[in-house]
């Protein structure tokens, strides 16, 4: 399979079904567009630029010629490029870890997921096998799209290939809480492949907070707005709402024949009588079994209804030979005969139930026939049914009774939401539904319908490219400002030429890595190395700006020929003199009030603890759970900072520790004693927290600042780490 070269810049899609359908039909192979409103949706982007698919065809050919007529076929004619799965590999990769595993999982069933070795190596093994296909068809510069729980390794995969590329990836299931996400065996490997992407959408705010919250907890990862820096490369995370097909809606509404099938469904079930209606795919989250139980204790109830209101239950065949679903269909079929039986008449069917597919055409005419959809899944992604049933309501005279855990009821706010595990509350919407004045159904109909009608499809499928791209916009907005090599040259080149030259470091972060205990991080021997032989050049003034202490800045650097500052700038030790000169003059008395609130916080939060300097206090909380500590951080931040109100003390919140000290020091009005010093010709300033963005701020025109790690910063570069901010000071020692 050669590669697409025909255009740059493409849109390459890929999932683990294509937007076709390849059939064999009397030995005939036949290739159809899918009719889903996701496919419609894909292939309007076609419009725009020129796309292409990767995915399975949903076909096993019988031999190599057949499966080069379908990849021509398909290649040719469709823009499709076919992943061809073996049975074995459908077995353990597709209905194995795919849908024995994840499925099951992200919608809480925990106690239906198995953790078979096998499976994930089949499911690890085809991710791979779709990289493949992709690496066969893509160029660098094109930008991949890739779609659900089946295929959550390929990001990273991608990224691996094509490093510049722009990546998005779309759940179309709910993401589950940290809690049940962990239980997985494989959970960092999967949460690493999608952190390969860009951009990653869900459905929902809920379900990208459980993403944010599972990344944060597992990997240590942090965000700012949704934000994640990786490798000084941004990840964004995002909810984007799914829409339906509104344009398909509206020409099937307007037809004549789905407007007779609707008036033959209000005849043939009587006008006087009241339809509910819920369409389902045959799965334990849809909460069918539930529902059937509410509906038999709703007529149990409200004997006045009987003979007045049909369900229809439409139920599509899925999954048939796994063992939950076979079990899951004979339950329903239990509950239906059941009640058909307590209740029904010689003139009257209490649950219309029918078990099979319907076409869309169909579909709508029941939707627009029906006065209540009842959608109730235990938990879903989205359910589109539920918007599908809003958009057939051209009159808006109809009811939705919604599941709270659909991820359309954050949309759905107008519906009559409802927790299917709560009986009472369903039998109680579904007589508020059947009673509700007419004008207040048109009155949350039409909001709901308005809404509808702006975010559909293509509105969705546009936004997350849209959100693709300004991804990639913000990356490369900040990449200019990376430390590249002819960055380097210019600083190394300008500090050749000098004559006085101020160099400006941080300690922690920046000169060294940070460790699990502050005391761990004392000087090893390349960095003393590196800082005496900077120091010892007569041109240069070295000097350490840190937080910690005067004693430990001393026992640790004070035998290197530099200056030194402490607790930010409450003590300065400044060279040719070499003695510590404290900056400050205020009562210790605060320390005796704000002590017990830290400690109170040490105890509550495990692996935190306070530090106690000359002129303030630390709450550590680099060792603690990330999440607790991330959380308890923010609740301490709002307590303190409320209490130090109109006082001299500053409340300060760096990497992983909250700090407060004396008003009116920083790292800047330290930095402050040193510019005024001479006129320097070259100053270099390194620091790698919000701390140290005082210091940036102070240097004049014409100095070098560079942040040591990914974020806003004031600094002019920044450069990964700490390993290669040692890379610089080596060169500069060497000039």
């Amino acid at each position: 399979m050669g590669k697409n070269k025909s255009s740059k810049n493409k849109l390459i899609i890929i999932s683990n079904r294509l937007p076709v359908t390849v059939s064999r039909k009397k030995n005939q192979i036949i290739i159809k567009e899918s009719p889903g409103g996701l496919a419609t949706g894909l292939r309007s982007l076609k419009q725009k630029k020129k796309v292409l698919f990767i995915g399975w065809p949903g076909y096993i050919p019988r031999n190599s010629r057949e499966k080069k007529y379908i990849q021509e076929c398909l290649i040719n004619d469709h823009q499709c490029y076919p992943v061809f799965l073996s049975r074995p590999e459908l077995e353990k990769y597709y209905y194995g870890f795919s849908n024995r595993t994840i499925w099951p999982l992200f919608h809480y069933f925990s106690s239906l997921s198995t953790f078979e070795e096998l499976e994930w190596k089949s499911y690890q093994k085809v991710n791979q096998k779709f990289l493949h296909i992709i690496m066969e068809t893509a160029e660098p510069d094109n930008t991949f799209w890739v779609h659900d729980y089946h295929l959550m390794l390929l990001p990273e995969l991608i990224r691996k290939v094509f490093p510049e590329s722009s990546i998005g990836f779309f759940l179309h299931i709910p993401f589950p809480s940290s809690e049940i996400f962990r239980i997985l065996p494989w959970r960092t490997e999967i949460l690493e492949g999608l952190l390969g992407a860009d951009l990653i959408g869900f459905h929902t705010y809920e379900y990208a907070r459980h993403f944010l919250s599972s990344s944060l907890r597992l990997l240590g990862y942090e965000h700012e707005f949704g934000s994640i820096s990786i490798n000084n490369r941004i990840v964004r995370v995002d909810n984007f709402p799914m829409g339906i097909d509104v344009e398909k809606n509206n020409r099937l509404l307007a037809d004549p024949e789905v407007q007779r099938e609707t008036e033959h469904c209000r005849k043939l079930l009587g006008e006087e009588n009241k339809i509910i209606l819920s369409v389902d795919r045959l799965d334990y989250s849809k909460g069918i079994p539930q529902r059937l139980k509410a509906f038999e204790l709703f007529l149990s109830k409200n004997r006045e209804w009987h003979e007045k209101t049909t369900y229809i239950m439409l139920c599509v065949p899925s999954r048939t030979k796994v063992s939950h679903y076979r079990l899951l269909k004979e339950e329903i079929d239990r509950l239906v005969g059941k009640i058909n039986g307590r209740f029904g008449t010689a003139s009257w069917t209490p649950v219309n139930y029918i078990y099979r597919s319907r076409p869309f055409k169909k579909l709508i005419s029941l939707y627009s026939a029906a006065d209540i959809a009842l959608v109730t899944p235990v938990r879903d992604g989205m359910n589109l049914v539920a918007k599908e049933y809003v958009a057939a309501k051209k009159d808006h005279n109809g009811v939705l009774i919604l599941s709270g855990t659909a991820g359309s009821a954050e949309e759905l706010g107008e519906a009559l939401i409802v927790n299917i595990h709560n009986k009472n509350e369903v039998v109680d919407a579904i007589k508020k539904a059947l009673t509700m004045p007419q004008q207040e159904k048109i009155s949350r109909m039409k909001i709901m319908r308005k809404r509808i009608m702006e975010y559909d499809i293509k509105h969705w499928t546009q936004s997350f490219i849209k959100s693709i791209e300004e991804t990639k916009n913000i990356q490369a907005s900040r990449e200019h400002r990376k430390l590249n090599q002819h960055g380097k040259t210019e600083i190394l080149s300008q500090y050749k030429k000098s004559k006085k030259r101020l160099l400006l470091f941080d300690y922690d972060g920046t000169l060294i890595s940070f460790s699990k205990k502050p005391e761990d991080a004392r000087p090893d021997k390349e960095l003393k190395r590196l800082l005496i032989s900077l120091s010892k050049k007569t041109n240069n003034h070295v000097v350490i700006i840190s937080g910690r202490d005067r004693n430990t800045m001393e026992q640790w650097l004070g035998d290197i020929n530099c200056s030194l500052v402490a607790e930010h700038g409450s003590w300065l030790k400044i060279l040719p003199k070499g003695e510590w000169e404290r900056q400050v003059s205020i009562p210790f008395q605060w320390k005796y009030r704000i002590m017990p609130i830290l400690k109170n916080y040490e105890s509550r939060v495990p692996g935190s603890f306070v530090e106690e300097k000359e002129f303030g206090l630390a709450w550590h909380y680099r060792n603690t759970s990330p999440e607790l500590g991330k959380m308890r951080s923010h609740e301490l931040y709002d307590n303190l900072n409320e209490f130090l109100a109109n006082t001299s003390l500053q409340l300060m919140h760096g990497k992983k520790v909250i700090e407060v000290r004396i008003a009116g020091i920083n790292k800047g009005v330290s930095a402050d004693h040193f510019l005024r010093m001479k006129d320097w010709d070259f100053i270099l300033a390194l620091g790698d927290d919000w701390t140290d963005e005082d210091l940036f701020k102070a240097l004049p025109e014409g100095a070098f600042s560079i942040k040591i790690g990914y974020g806003p910063t004031e600094a002019g570069f920044y450069i990964e780490s700490p390993t290669a901010c040692r890379a610089l000071l080596r060169e500069l020692s060497k000039s």
